[in-house]
């Protein structure tokens, strides 16, 4: 079973259709020649050749001039009535033929028809006048010397042929040229089949690239292929949509998580919020009561960090709303310094019991930015708690409105001279209230920069541009 998949995926590889591409072209080599042989024979003496007519008694000049010179150095000997009776001769196997011949006398002795045109009695200046008129002419003219010798003086006989009974010559094609355009030819076809197979496969490598580089809008994962052939780009096409599955089915679980993950924190907010409000009860009722320096100090301690707690739930509620997208931005404009103001003096008493001087400088002119302001609250109220958790020890918060150079825009700029975000704190937190600052500020399109050192931290406020 396993011989029989091999072979089977053998015959559908790509290696076994080039190498029969191969295999064909080096089969065909030996019968080249021979073919082109045929293909010449077929071309120049095969059944293109006209079939036998008028034309085939005259098939060139230079075949009529060889034969009337060879008629006219028969009859060297010959005298005046052979020279006609031979002339008679040949009018009789070429009729189409106009002959005439000159004796030494230079007098016209046989016509064959009679030309009026000729002259009786022949002068250099005629003969010259006769050459020049025949030469590259129809009809087509030879003259030749009785004898085919001028020394013996025996005059000469012309013959006169139109050009319409003479074959135009054939340009017969020689082995050289047959051979070099058929191999020609066949290495041209050759050529075109491996480009058909190269282009083929080019096609579809860019297709499952395509595929690739272009992923889904909603999910983001690129897009399955059609399996087209089961050979390697097939194995590589299934081999990518089986990524492809598996890529879905992670982005489906991680959804699943993710939804399950928001719900356990929205139920875990809203049922910690019941024991957290009869634990702050018992809280008032044991401060009512008379106790030790020591138990007060204690009661003090867990009502901050019930405090805490409230905050964190709240932030993990806010998180949990943002990032399931159930939260509709109500934007508007408001005067962001008296949000700031407002939440400012609601932390006041705040610092003040932890020892935090406020360095609060703002700007007369109003700033007018688009916002929630329910949600902007929130936001000063995470970075205001962040003060008071880790950067206490510094004993200072700055709240300050500057310029920027380059744009002229004004910027909230939050200060504080704690250990810096990269040092431990006592109350070290998991960071979900910069997360949700960093979220918020996004949505309401302004650009929060974070700065931390040893020497401080410092928030920056401001429009995106």
């Amino acid at each position: 079973m396993k011989r029989t998949d091999a072979n089977r995926r053998f015959r559908n590889s790509l290696t076994s259709k080039y190498l029969l591409i191969i295999g064909i072209a080096m089969l065909f080599m030996p019968i080249i020649f021979p073919m082109a042989s045929i293909l010449y024979w077929f071309i120049n003496d095969g059944i293109w050749q006209p079939s036998p007519s008028l034309n085939d008694k005259y098939p060139n000049g230079t075949v009529l001039d060889q034969m009337w010179h060879q008629e006219a150095k028969s009859l060297a000997s010959a005298p005046p009535e052979q020279v006609d009776k031979r002339l008679q001769a040949l009018k009789q196997e070429y009729p189409e033929m106009a002959m005439f011949w000159v004796d030494d006398t230079d007098q016209t002795r046989l016509m064959l028809p009679e030309q009026e045109k000729l002259p009786k009695k022949w002068t250099p200046a005629a003969s010259i006048q006769f050459m020049k008129a025949a030469y590259n002419s129809d009809p087509f003219t030879v003259v030749a010397y009785i004898g085919d010798d001028e020394k013996l003086g025996k005059g000469f006989m012309v013959m006169e042929l139109p050009r319409a009974y003479i074959r135009p010559k054939q340009i017969l094609a020689s082995d050289t040229t047959v051979y070099s355009v058929f191999v020609f030819i066949m290495s041209g076809l050759f050529i075109l089949i491996s480009w058909l197979f190269f282009a083929r496969i080019r096609k579809r490598l860019i297709r499952l690239k395509e595929a690739m580089i272009s992923p889904d809008l909603d999910s983001g994962i690129p897009r399955s292929v059609m399996m087209t052939k089961p050979d390697e780009i097939g194995q590589l096409e299934q081999g990518y949509n089986d990524m492809v599955a598996q890529l879905e089915q992670g982005r489906r679980r991680q959804l699943e998580e993710e939804e399950l993950r928001k719900s356990l924190i929205a139920n875990l907010s809203h049922d910690l919020r019941t024991p957290l409000t009869v634990i702050r009860g018992h809280l008032h009722a044991l401060d009512a009561e008379s106790l030790s320096e020591q138990g007060r100090d204690s009661v003090a301690r867990i009502e901050t960090k019930i405090t805490d707690l409230s905050e964190l739930i709240d932030n993990l509620l806010s998180y949990s709303l943002l990032t399931s997208g159930r939260v509709e931005l109500k934007r508007e404009a408001c005067n962001v310094l008296r949000l700031v103001k407002e939440s400012a003096a609601a932390w006041y008493p705040i610092w003040e019991k932890e020892g935090i001087e406020a360095d609060i400088d703002l700007q007369n002119e109003p700033l007018i930015w688009q916002i929630d302001a329910l949600w902007f609250r929130r936001v000063l109220d995470n970075l205001f708690q962040n003060v008071v958790r880790h950067a206490r020890s510094g004993c200072y918060i700055g709240i300050h409105t500057e310029t920027r150079e380059h744009d002229h825009e004004v910027c909230l700029l939050i200060t504080d001279r704690g250990p810096g975000l990269s040092r431990a704190s006592s109350s070290k937190g998991t960071g979900i209230g910069l997360a949700v600052v960093e979220m918020l500020t996004k949505e309401m399109e302004l650009d929060c920069t974070l700065v931390s050192s040893e020497s401080g931290t410092a928030v920056k406020l401001t429009r995106s541009s």
